[in-house]
């Protein structure tokens, strides 16, 4: 796309936007990995994944989309290597008799919510693992299936373990599952840990009440511990040493009094830090003010937090419409840029944000830029704002900013902090 075709941004300070892609016509974009000069792109409502060429920021191509299985969709997915693993569930915003509402999907136990459609399952559920060993021209050589919604998010940066977020028959919700992928084509289930309450068929019982979720969202893993955002349920350390048998470092829950959603969590291992985002789900607000928090984890069965992140506020964001929050942090993988002092976020209606964390108790936002309105809707809920959602973010090693939106597609940026 020429420079002078580029959605102009709605607001940017020392970010500019250098390429867009409309993905092929699949503007809806949520997990997406830049992988030897490829951008693998997960999609919510266009199911499947789509693949676009890089190489040129300034010009993006979408040169191949694979098709989810039937009713299924691959929303997340991780690629590390010449493997791309992709999460296979049930296409839960196809169901939209039962999540028209999208508080239904936020407030609700999501494996009691489906209970009545396991009697006719017919999607797949599990992971798929793929030979990207050309780039554009994934082949799929494996396959994980669980009895289930399936998995939302994984974790995985080689060797032998991967790390998923599944909801399995008799669970309420999804639950954190090790991974062996000794052999990439027969990948096999290695352990399980969930938080009390969570297993019906155990004949343990919720004890969190009505109108929240305690669900695994994802982990990230350093060495032999798992950081585990657990949404309205909170943070787990998780010390997976034994990857059959996890074991319970520290769990910690601040929603009430803050309004849960606890989504992305980030280790900064160097310097004794843990960044954890709680994701802002309704609209307007309506679930209450989120926050990214700082934690101190030196003493790893103490976790405390030291500051928050700081509330874009150049307008009234609340009204905008939307979702007006944290969703996802780059993550520091392998392969791309690292960094335990500047941290990028997505902000849903927002955009997209750095963050300079030099001095921890005093985060320092030091970028941002507001996408324009998306041109079309992909996401096919009735009465969605036409309005931005910043959903993922990844940052290359030349410092390049690539982040997805729920209709606007792929943007690419130039960080001029």
């Amino acid at each position: 796309m020429a420079a002078n075709d580029l959605p102009r941004p709605d607001f940017a300070r020392n970010m500019t936007l250098i390429g867009h892609s409309d993905i092929g016509g699949r503007g809806d974009g949520l997990q997406l990995m830049v992988h030897k000069g490829y951008a693998y792109i997960g999609h919510p409502w266009s199911q499947g994944f789509s693949i676009v060429d890089v190489r040129d920021a300034r010009n993006p191509k979408t040169v191949n989309y694979v098709q989810a299985p039937a009713n299924t969709w691959n929303i997340h997915l991780q690629a590390h290597g010449d493997l791309l693993l992709v999460i296979n569930a049930l296409d839960l915003f196809a169901d939209v008799e039962t999540f028209t509402d999208e508080k239904i999907y936020y407030t609700q136990s999501v494996g009691d919510t489906v209970a009545g459609s396991r009697g006719r399952r017919a999607w797949t559920a599990g992971m798929s693992v793929f030979d990207i060993s050309t780039p554009d021209k994934p082949r799929e050589i494996g396959r994980l299936d669980v009895e289930g919604v399936g998995f939302h998010r994984l974790w995985y940066v080689g060797g032998r373990y991967a790390y998923a977020s599944a909801l399995l028959d008799g669970f309420t919700d999804y639950i954190f599952v090790t991974i062996d992928m000794a052999n990439p084509q027969k990948p096999e289930l290695a352990g399980r840990w969930w938080l009390p309450g969570m297993n019906r068929a155990g004949a343990e019982t919720p004890t969190w009440g009505e109108g929240r979720r305690f669900a695994l969202h994802h982990a990230l893993v350093h060495g032999d511990t798992a950081y585990a955002c657990w949404r309205d349920g909170g943070l787990t350390l998780l010390d997976i040493a034994d990857h059959a048998n996890p074991k319970l470092i520290r769990h910690l829950n601040w929603s009430p009094p803050y309004g849960g959603g606890t989504h992305s969590p980030l280790p900064l291992p160097g310097r004794d830090l843990l960044v954890v985002a709680d994701e802002a789900v309704l609209d307007n607000e309506e679930d209450g003010r989120k926050h990214t928090w700082m934690f101190d984890i030196r003493v790893p069965e103490n976790p405390v937090s030291i500051s928050t992140f700081p509330i874009p506020h150049e307008i009234d964001y609340v009204k905008k419409g939307g979702h007006f929050g944290p969703h996802n942090l780059h993550e520091n993988r392998p392969g791309s840029f690292q960094s335990e002092t500047l941290i990028f976020a997505t902000w849903q209606n927002a955009g997209i944000r750095a963050f300079d964390i030099s001095d921890p108790y005093h985060p320092v936002e030091t970028g941002a830029l507001v996408p324009a309105a998306p041109r079309a809707m992909t996401d096919r809920r009735p009465g969605r704002p036409r309005v931005i959602q910043s959903a993922d973010v990844f940052v290359d090693t030349a410092g390049l900013i690539y982040a997805t939106d729920y209709n606007a597609g792929l943007e690419i940026i130039e960080y001029k902090g």
